[in-house]
């Protein structure tokens, strides 16, 4: 699924118009209607604020838009930045190899929802 699916997807749920939505996170319908659309040009992507108001209004999961926005979460980024090497590690993971450690650490829902 990409960003403009799970906002319109969102949007939809809650019964609003591009346009109240727009208003509601103080951006252009416009621009709403390019996310949803993939119209976006390069440089142009929703910033982490933006973000934050859609999934505030959409009643939906902040980290899932910024994943699909492919921005990386402020917790995420924080424990990269203090355990480099483990990342390093996990990044080199085949998913096979990843599924077994979610599993081994009691997330097999996560292992269920990734597949």
């Amino acid at each position: 699924m990409t960003l403009g699916e799970r906002i319109r997807e969102l949007r939809l749920a809650k019964r609003l118009t591009l346009r109240e939505l727009a208003a509601r996170v103080a951006v252009g319908f416009t621009y709403i209607s390019k996310i949803e659309n993939h119209k976006l040009e390069a440089g142009h992507s929703p910033s982490e604020k933006l973000l934050h108001k859609l999934a505030v209004e959409l009643d939906g999961n902040e980290d899932e838009l910024l994943l699909l926005a492919e921005k990386v979460p402020e917790p995420i980024r924080r424990r990269v930045c203090e355990r480099p090497e483990v990342f390093r590690v996990v990044a080199g993971m085949s998913d096979e190899e990843m599924n077994r450690l979610l599993e081994q650490f009691g997330a097999a829902g996560t292992v269920a929802e990734a597949k």
